[in-house]
């Protein structure tokens, strides 16, 4: 399943950190979005940010995710999905994926929140 396990906190912190360099990205963004995230799951998360941010940051976000995504969890990507949905129910196929990557996108959304709040200081 999991191909590199070191570092995945450093590796959230970096998603973090380039989640909230997105010129559009706000607090109140990541914070609506790990409510969902936390509340409904991944689908959910990536069907809210395309559904009220569809611009260049809600894509950016899932994009970016996506590419960590890839790297722990590289045989969900074998179909060459990169639409975020599709992903997402792919991973749904595999309880441990699913919530293994749940707890990437969560923690990559709070040190998001973290470096936007630096930002704004």
């Amino acid at each position: 399943m999991i191909e590199n396990r070191q570092n995945l906190e450093v590796r959230c912190a970096e998603l973090g950190e380039k989640l909230a360099k997105i010129d559009e990205v706000s607090e109140k963004m990541l914070n609506e979005a790990l409510a969902v995230l936390e509340e409904q799951g991944v689908y959910a998360a990536f069907l809210y940010l395309k559904a009220r941010y569809n611009n260049v940051a809600g894509k950016d976000v899932a994009g970016k995710f996506l590419g960590v995504c890839q790297e722990f969890l590289g045989e969900v990507f074998s179909l060459g999905q990169r639409d975020p949905l599709e992903v997402a129910k792919a991973l749904a196929r595999d309880l441990d994926n699913l919530l293994f990557a749940r707890e990437l996108l969560r923690t990559a959304f709070v040190y998001a929140r973290y470096h936007v709040k630096v930002k704004e200081a």
